[in-house]
């Protein structure tokens, strides 16, 4: 349970928020709005929506700014799309409402290198209006500060290598799309495979592991290949089968080279899962002594949700201890 009272607006009513819902209920946090502009939610009530076994009062708006203007809410909770160009002006939306964003936006994990421009600005607008904006859910524990922190025990570094998947049904339209699920393999090949502008979400969390571990980058780069089957597979997100030969998803592996000499190899799995595939986080970093652990089918959705929820308190720490 928190322990002072959190008034939360969830923005972004899809699959995921669902359980994030339920997560903040538990904790005693207070939903004082949400934000879609799905027409099969707008106008349900949050506690209908979750599926809570009451209704809340508050019902999902596609008005975000009229949202905003009619409650006091201390964080957003963003959970909307991958990238930070398409998120920049829902972000600033809520910045400008003095309201601390916190979302599962993957690259916003670690925008500095691969989004600076909308970055930087958006850290400016934080500042002005006395609030915070952070990106967490599974890469925040998993993918960035478990590996740091068992390397603490560790003498010698030469190379990392981490590996995870998950399920892209769990989480949307917009990030199976960004997957090419259902692509053709030539369509897959020109928007995916050569779209050098859209980093894997492994990407942004080896440069995370390297800023925490104060290496720099000498180079980085990034291969997406598409993942097939032989038979025809069917994606609850499209509503419709995926052919046998088309992209389920992709696999993309990121190298990058730092200048004190160490590797880092991490390959970002997402696609359509059959029912005997489970999720992915496995590690094996080379050195003196070596080391391989891995967290055993881990429900990335779940620890996704739960870390978001969970961060809420430090976030609010941090921005009144920013404000004085």
């Amino acid at each position: 349970m928190f322990t002072e009272k959190v008034r939360v607006v969830q923005f972004g009513c899809g699959k995921m928020s669902k359980l994030i819902i339920k997560y903040l209920t538990d904790h005693g946090a207070e939903i004082v709005g949400a934000i879609d502009t799905n027409p099969e939610v707008v106008g349900r009530d949050v506690g209908d929506f979750a599926e809570l076994g009451y209704l809340t009062g508050v019902k999902i708006s596609d008005n975000a700014q009229k949202v905003f203007e009619n409650c006091d809410a201390d964080v957003a909770i963003v959970t909307v799309f991958s990238y930070m160009p398409e998120m920049e002006k829902i972000f600033e939306t809520c910045l400008v409402n003095n309201v601390n964003v916190i979302t599962t936006c993957e690259e916003a994990i670690y925008p500095w290198n691969t989004s600076p421009a909308v970055a930087n600005r958006l850290d400016r607008i934080a500042k002005d209006h006395g609030v915070t904006i952070t990106g967490s859910g599974m890469q925040d524990i998993y993918w960035i500060n478990m590996p740091t922190l068992m390397m603490a025990g560790m003498n010698k570094i030469q190379k990392i290598k981490g590996a995870v998947s998950y399920n892209v049904e769990d989480y949307g339209l917009a990030l199976a799309e960004a997957h090419g699920v259902g692509y053709e393999l030539a369509k897959f090949e020109k928007e995916i495979a050569q779209a050098e502008s859209l980093p894997s979400y492994m990407w942004n969390a080896a440069e995370g592991i390297c800023a925490k571990m104060n290496w720099t980058i000498q180079s980085i780069s990034q291969k997406s290949v598409p993942f097939v089957l032989e038979e025809a597979v069917y994606s609850e997100t499209l509503g419709r089968s995926i052919p046998a030969g088309d992209a389920i998803g992709m696999s993309a592996v990121t190298l990058v080279q730092t200048h004190q000499g160490i590797e880092l190899e991490v390959e970002c799995i997402g696609k359509v899962y059959r029912e005997t595939d489970g999720d992915m986080c496995d590690w094996e970093i080379s050195g003196e002594p070596n080391m391989v652990f891995s967290l055993k089918k881990p429900d990335t959705v779940a620890h996704t949700c739960a870390t978001i929820v969970n961060r809420i308190p430090a976030l609010l720490r941090t921005s009144r201890s920013d404000n004085g």
